[in-house]
């Protein structure tokens, strides 16, 4: 008796613990802090990206594997002319990063600033949108528009990737600055040129 309970304790200490699963919709794959990135072309940066925390989520819902990245708490883009002078920043609270089934799309969201350094053009909206394909950026919510000659505001706005073209669909008032016929707008972040080689 004494054998067989000694055996009944040694089997059930032996049993295999039961397996964790985890759901990867709501737990994230890898975590990076202090992300940064560099995108380059032809050996001059092209564009810079930094953001505190960065989640990666990878999982199969419905036979497809679903894939994006998300940035928690906060996310900055710098984007360069071919010369290599800083013309748009992007801030925002939060960011998306989707590359499903070959496709990709960006999606900033959270005090959304989007600023044109070389126009002087500083846009501010809850959310954007950023098609790589077709290089322009959008969003139907509500802009403001900031410029050297005034303040424009409304909802929805379309432009190229750089903010160099931004185009509110459906303004609702506008506000000129009345300037000097001598004023010119200064650059003041690229006031030294652009970066050396």
């Amino acid at each position: 008796m004494a054998v067989a309970l000694a055996a009944a304790i040694l089997l059930s200490a032996c049993k295999e613990p039961e397996p964790v699963v985890f759901d990867f919709e709501q737990v994230p794959v890898q975590v990076v802090h202090d992300m940064r990135m560099l995108q380059s072309g032809k050996g001059e940066a092209v564009m810079r990206m930094s953001a505190p925390v960065m989640q990666r989520f990878s999982f199969y819902k419905d036979s497809m594997q679903q894939s994006y990245e998300l940035y928690t708490d906060g996310f900055h883009v710098d984007a360069y002319t071919d010369d290599g002078q800083l013309e748009t920043t992007i801030d925002s609270d939060m960011a998306r990063h989707i590359t499903t089934e070959g496709r990709e799309s960006w999606s900033a969201f959270g005090n959304v600033v989007v600023t044109n350094h070389i126009k002087g053009e500083r846009m501010e909206t809850d959310t954007i949108y950023w098609n790589k394909v077709e290089k322009k950026i959008y969003t139907d919510c509500y802009v403001r528009l900031t410029s050297d000659s005034g303040l424009m505001q409304g909802y929805g706005m379309t432009s190229d990737d750089r903010a160099r073209n931004s185009v509110i669909l459906r303004p609702f008032d506008w506000y000129a600055v009345e300037r000097d016929s001598t004023y010119r707008y200064v650059d003041t972040i690229n006031a030294m040129g652009p970066r050396k080689k």
